[in-house]
């Protein structure tokens, strides 16, 4: 039996909870993507269109500006990842058991 023929499958998919959890993790997840898209291909921007702006140097030393950029974008996908987990682990979850239970009874 596959799984689009389980009344249990039937049952969860007809939820209006399933389909707000739906909606909010969907529209979460895109909004953190197109956020890193930004980051990552401005980045890639100012090299391609800008490399004097990064080559700047910082202080009197040979680290110019384009390494706390770069390191910046690594930082920001971090915490993007770290954003989305803390609330797939937290609110996610938590609508999902929900979502389960309703339709175990």
């Amino acid at each position: 039996m596959s799984d689009m023929q389980d009344p249990m499958v039937a049952h969860i998919e007809a939820n209006p909870a399933y389909q707000a959890l739906k909606r909010k993790r969907n529209g979460f997840g895109w909004t953190l993507t197109i956020l890193m898209l930004i980051v990552y291909y401005g980045f890639i921007g100012l090299i391609a269109f800008d490399k004097e702006f990064l080559a700047q140097p910082i202080g009197s030393g040979v680290t110019t500006l384009g390494i706390p950029i770069a390191f910046g974008v690594i930082v920001f996908t971090i915490a993007i990842t770290g954003l989305y987990v803390r609330r797939a682990n937290s609110e996610y979850d938590r609508l999902t058991a929900k979502i389960l239970e309703d339709a175990a009874r």
